[in-house]
């Protein structure tokens, strides 16, 4: 398959957009009663609005108090929802308040937090700052009946993480190898087209309604890798970004910028970007602080520095905090943060030298410098140490930099778990993630994310979504979006219960049959899934088994022999690369204990991670008995046929959902068998060749 063949092409405009977990009918409960809003200010005019159209199709009604005083003619109430600040408050209310302060004092609902209690006949949403009375919206949307039903106490919801942020790979203008997103596999931008605007408001709107329902605060509107377009969004296309920030701001979602290291030499025409000379530092400064007066609730900035060919301040013999401390000093006066990615590493590596490592260079890059970061740099780690695998260790990173706000960075686009052509729900594997405890103790890699009173860097995801009708190009893909900022707001979720949310509000009951069914298959399709997929593909923790460029299908060797440093260093006696002390790279030494030596083991590595940290012969005998050749053989046989499963079980739902959705899925799921059977072949004939070791059950290998 050919770079372009993998690629999405243009985008048609799309004439129907699905409303995703946002359906009208899951309105259903708080449209049908009658509701008051107490407060002021844009966000609680969004909640209004909300109730509002609710109401008007349901039958409900709503009212709204945005100052002090009684509200004429609107009776009993089923749902309030008030900002303390709205004195005086409904009785209700006022209970509901006074007990959150003797449960939790004074401020305890923080800037997006809300208690939610039910008193008497009446649901109450209260909330100390407008974002959490939408944030309490959504969740009493989440609950549908279930919120008007039996009494609860007041219960306190505040997100663990203050920021919880999308990262848009997009670029302004179509590039020629990357497309209009890189790494996009659900159309075009959302924001741009043909280097402008997309003049679409609307869907800009939905989208942070989208956002702001499932959690998320935060998105960055352009590519990470800035190209020439990108570059002038800071200076004189600065409107542009200013245009989708008043279009997101009436859902709480502030707008971050990337930009280019290099953005006085490129943009300001001085003969240098070294972070430490006063023009630099004066441009910069100046720039910013155009930047708040055309925008004054801007997020900060992203930056993608020295990796990968862009720019950073290793050009002038300066490191990566005199970097990022340039830009959190402008943004400073602004409460501005700075997002510093740390996906640093040489990718012109000699593939003979096996002391070079890819997997050591954030640690080596970074962890020297704890502690001489900002206290805006917000330093995002990717979440392993390599490019989003389906399967790596938890970066050593996270457990490397005490004294650095630290930001977990995720993968929602499926570059390496199927371009959203595969069913693979992603949110098992994050909570993994999030629940890895780096010393054995209850500190977990989410608590690190959230750091004290969630002042912590947060969750970051490079979003799937696009331009097509269904978002995320395959439909089942949008559970990984709304998995991610469910996830951001409470790592402690279970990933079976989020994706449950998101199958009933976007299939909500109706009057026809069927929904039991339906939700039942998307379980039994879904939960899974992840799984499924790292059986058919790379073993054992491995990775990287795709074809370069495009990384869609299987490649055994595509990047064996290439710069990048994603070897699997496969010969005819075994496999893997070996990362321990005793013997390799070393690796295993960034990790604390206890999980430095449990890696260095042999014996005690898991299995799921053996070839990561070990190469070994093929006959190697895994925890559960089997030989590392013969788990090769029946993962991928397993997967296959697991695959070729998910598609009966979604032909069951045909005339359950609506054509165009069903139709979607299944060619979705036609090129996943498809593709799930040339892993199998591929990866199983390759290494019986190279082993010469047969399937202990007999079966055909190409």
């Amino acid at each position: 398959m050919s770079d372009a063949a993998a690629r999405p092409g243009p985008a048609a405009e799309p004439v129907d957009v699905h409303p995703a977990w946002l359906p009208p009918a899951a309105f259903r409960a708080v449209g049908s009663r009658r509701a008051l809003v107490c407060g002021a200010g844009t966000l609680v005019g969004t909640v209004r609005d909300e109730l509002a159209q609710a109401c008007a199709r349901y039958g409900g009604t709503v009212a709204w108090r945005p100052g002090p005083g009684p509200v004429d003619g609107t009776g009993d109430v089923d749902l309030v929802l008030a900002l303390t600040a709205a004195t005086p408050l409904p009785a209700p209310v006022a209970e509901v308040a006074a007990q959150c302060r003797r449960h939790h004092g004074a401020g305890a609902l923080g800037a997006e937090g809300f208690a939610l209690a039910r008193t008497g006949d009446v649901t109450v949403v209260l909330a100390e700052e407008p974002a959490g009375l939408l944030h309490g919206l959504f969740h009493v949307v989440r609950l549908g009946e279930s919120a008007f039903g039996a009494a609860r106490g007041p219960e306190r919801h505040r997100p663990a993480m203050r920021l919880r942020m999308l990262d848009h790979w997009d670029n302004v203008d179509v590039h020629p190898v990357m497309g209009q997103v890189e790494r996009g596999y659900a159309g075009g931008s959302i924001f741009w087209r043909d280097g402008s605007p997309r003049g679409d408001p609307a869907r800009v709107r939905d989208y942070g309604r989208l956002l702001a329902a499932c959690g998320v605060n935060a998105v960055s509107a352009n590519n990470v890798n800035v190209h020439a377009t990108e570059a002038r969004l800071l200076t004189d296309r600065l409107g542009d970004v200013a245009a989708i920030a008043d279009v997101l701001r009436p859902y709480g979602i502030r707008v971050h910028l990337s930009v280019t290291f290099a953005a006085p030499v490129v943009l300001g025409g001085l003969p240098t970007a070294d972070p430490l000379d006063a023009g630099v530092r004066a441009w910069w400064a100046a720039t910013t602080r155009q930047v708040y007066d055309r925008i004054p609730d801007f997020g900060g900035y992203v930056v993608k520095a020295d990796s990968e060919g862009q720019s950073g301040p290793f050009t002038y013999g300066r490191s990566h905090a005199d970097g990022a401390n340039l830009l959190a000093d402008t943004l400073a006066p602004f409460r501005g943060v700075v997002h510093w990615r740390a996906f640093v590493y040489d990718h012109r590596q000699d593939w003979r030298d096996r002391s070079t490592d890819r997997a050591r260079a954030a640690f080596d890059h970074f962890a020297p410098h704890d502690g001489r970061f900002a206290p805006n740099v917000v330093l995002q780690v990717k979440h392993g140490p390599m490019d989003f695998q389906a399967r790596e260790p938890v970066s050593p990173v996270l457990a490397a930099m005490p004294a650095t706000r630290l930001a977990v960075e995720v993968q929602v686009t499926q570059e390496y778990t199927g371009q959203q052509r595969h069913v693979c729900y992603l949110a098992p594997w994050w909570s993994e993630v999030l629940r890895f405890a780096p010393w054995g103790d209850h500190r977990t890699v989410a608590a690190l994310a959230a750091g004290d009173a969630g002042e912590g860097g947060g969750l970051v995801g490079v979003s799937n979504a696009g331009d097509d009708p269904f978002w995320t190009g395959h439909p089942l893909a949008q559970a990984n979006l709304y998995a991610f900022g469910r996830l951001a707001w409470d790592p402690r979720l279970d990933p079976a219960a989020v994706l449950d949310e998101w199958i009933g509000l976007t299939f909500p009951p109706g009057p026809a049959s069927g929904h039991d069914l339906v939700r039942r298959t998307l379980h039994e399709m879904m939960d899974g899934s992840w799984r499924t997929y790292e059986r058919y593909t790379a073993p054992l923790g491995v990775g990287f088994m795709v074809r370069p460029g495009h990384h869609y299908g299987p490649d055994v060797d595509g990047y064996e022999y290439t710069p990048w440093g994603t070897y699997h260093f496969a010969d005819r006696d075994g496999v893997g690369v070996d990362r321990t002390r005793a013997s390799g790279t070393g690796f295993t030494g960034q990790y604390p204990q206890p999980w430095r030596d449990v890696y260095e083991s042999l014996d005690r590595c898991p299995d799921e991670l053996l070839l990561f940290f070990h190469h070994v012969p093929y006959g190697h005998v895994l925890h559960d008995g089997s030989t590392v050749i013969q788990h090769i053989y029946n993962t991928h046989f397993a997967g296959a046929e697991e695959v070729a499963a998910l598609r009966r079980r979604w032909d069951r739902l045909d005339g359950l959902l609506d054509p165009g959705l069903h139709t979607r899925v299944r060619e979705r799921l036609d090129e996943q068998v498809r593709c799930a059977e040339e892993w199998r072949d591929q990866v199983n004939a390759y290494f019986f060749r190279k082993s010469g070791v047969p399937d202990a059950r007999g079966r055909r290998i190409p």
